[in-house]
């Protein structure tokens, strides 16, 4: 069983999130980009690194990787074409750590290759999303890859998930997100509650996460390009009217780029 899930907090802004089972000593570290961060959490906590989940193949998220298989010989999970991937996920794969299954959904936009891990909850426990960096909390990641086609239909997929889902991103990005989302959306009256909430966590050396989808789908303009006020920015973005979500998701998506 998962007893407990930890930030490992590394480089300038990353989590990579450690899945503990307690009982077993044992960890799954989700997209471990320095190894040295992992191994001192798992010293620390008296813990044997069992699994690795990757989400997509940028060095921060796979950086630490081949010493961690070197040193503790981990199943690895991931998209195809990663060094160290013993088991290749795709769309619907189901995979078991500590007992707790997750369904895989294939989220390009980001990168390609991006995938994301789901626990649904049915053991009464909390609904579990990792995303790596398709969903961040009140924003998504930069299209490096993929289309912004592609990346609307990946965060459909998550925005379609139930609303108590806890969503493990990875980066601590919120603040500046929401700030964005401020500028996007001014007439959001969730906003400013929210920024104060989150930088109250801040405040006490906590991070911002997870957020859940309940709260993403109220706050997070990606989320909610099928609003008039989105639609709004985009229009003065575009000079015209958006021709539909996408060109809205467009336009809104290009301008956090540059703000």
């Amino acid at each position: 069983m998962i007893s407990r899930i930890d930030p490992i907090s590394a480089f300038q802004d990353n989590y990579f999130w450690a899945l503990v089972d307690d009982g077993a000593g044992k960890a799954c570290i989700v997209d471990p980009g320095d190894a040295a961060r992992v191994v001192e959490f798992l010293s620390r906590n008296g813990l044997q690194l069992s699994d690795i989940l990757l989400t997509h193949h940028h060095i921060d998220h796979i950086g630490g990787v081949a010493e961690l298989i070197g040193r503790y010989r981990p199943r690895v999970f991931g998209p195809a074409g990663i060094a160290g991937v013993e088991e290749v996920l795709r769309e619907n794969r189901r995979i078991e750590v500590f007992g707790v299954d997750f369904r895989v959904f294939e989220v390009p936009g980001h990168t390609l290759d991006h995938i994301a891990y789901f626990h649904d909850g049915h053991r009464h426990d909390a609904p579990l999303l990792f995303c790596g960096d398709t969903l961040f909390a009140a924003g998504c990641g930069r299209l490096f890859e993929g289309s912004p086609a592609q990346m609307l239909e990946s965060l459909g997929k998550l925005k379609a998930l139930p609303g108590a889902t806890e969503v493990y991103c990875a980066h601590e990005y919120t603040l500046a997100n929401l700030a964005f989302a401020e500028a996007a959306e001014p007439g959001n009256p969730r906003l400013h509650s929210r920024i104060e909430q989150e930088r109250g966590k801040l405040a006490k050396g906590r991070p911002t996460l997870p957020s859940s989808i309940g709260q993403e789908l109220l706050t997070n303009p990606f989320l909610r390009c099928d609003q008039p006020g989105l639609a709004a920015s985009a229009a003065q973005r575009l000079g015209r009217a958006a021709s539909d979500e996408t060109e809205v998701f467009t336009a809104i998506r290009q301008w956090k780029d540059r703000f």
